[in-house]
């Protein structure tokens, strides 16, 4: 019998049943803050993107964010395998953690875990253990998934790796074992974040931007320094900076700023907001 890890956020972060969850997520494309545009597959695609930064809240809230990020993808062409880089919320498990079999179950289906690739990041990076406890209850890759597979239906395979150390060296160790794992694969990394949680609208922005500039130009040290000295509440910052020495490794030209918005620019409510952003790295 197969190792079935089933949802945990099916009915709350998204819809649970296929057909809602399908309409929910086209109307994230089709909402003003997302692309405003179906996304189309290209078959025939470049595949130049090697890594995404996406939100993880509620879809209501950040799913039109997030959806920037993958029609890109999708207009990029098809990866066989995708890396979700995600922070661990829960406290459980490893330090850092990834699943090496078994399938994750969402309402659209069953996705695979790319054993083998998982194994090779294992073997590169050795502060990564094999520890499904630490994605039990996790949601910030899980609600990446959907998305994925609106996409491209259940036909990838992935690997989930979560993040209790969010240290510097530790978010380098990742992404230098990534290059090695990613460089002869059709492969992308997605790091799973929220920006500042349950600021105004306007300090929010303000820390966020500056933050984002940093990770355009790729310069973990700097990103790191404004976090620490701003007080910025990133919760995936260790996936965003595993993800920007990826894809420096994978000779990325360029990181985008695809969008940003706040949860106040969906509630109307900007006296305590969370921040969300899209960001693209293409070779």
């Amino acid at each position: 019998m197969a190792k079935i890890r089933r949802p945990t956020q099916a009915g709350a972060f998204y819809e649970a049943d296929a057909e809602a969850l399908r309409a929910q997520i086209a109307n994230c494309f089709l909402h003003r803050l997302g692309p405003g545009k179906l996304p189309k597959v290209n078959e025939k695609g470049q595949r130049a993107i090697i890594g995404l930064v996406c939100p993880h809240a509620g879809y209501m809230y950040s799913g039109p964010v997030a959806a920037n990020a993958y029609y890109e993808l999708a207009a990029d062409g098809k990866p066989d395998t995708v890396l979700i880089l995600g922070p661990n919320h829960t406290g459980y498990g490893s330090g850092i953690a990834v699943m090496n079999d078994g399938f994750w179950r969402t309402p659209l289906g069953d996705v695979e875990v790319d054993g083998e690739v998982a194994d090779e990041i294992v073997h590169e990076a050795r502060i990564v253990d094999v520890d499904e406890t630490a994605h039990r209850f996790e949601h910030s890759i899980e609600v990446q998934l959907p998305f994925l597979q609106y996409l491209y239906g259940n036909d990838f395979r992935f690997v989930p790796v979560c993040f209790q150390m969010q240290d510097l060296a530790s978010a380098e160790e990742v992404g230098n074992a990534l290059v090695e794992v990613m460089d002869a694969r059709n492969a992308v990394v997605i790091a799973s974040s929220d920006m500042t949680h349950y600021e105004p609208q306007k300090t929010a922005t303000a820390k966020d931007l500056n933050v984002l500039k940093a990770v355009e130009d790729m310069d973990t040290k700097r990103f790191y320094s404004i976090i620490e000295a701003q007080d910025v509440t990133a919760c995936g910052y260790g996936p965003i900076a595993a993800v920007i020495t990826a894809a420096k490794g994978l000779m990325a030209k360029q990181a985008k700023l695809l969008r940003y918005q706040t949860s106040g620019d969906i509630t109307g409510d900007h006296s305590n907001v969370v921040g969300y952003a899209a960001v693209c790295f293409k070779k």
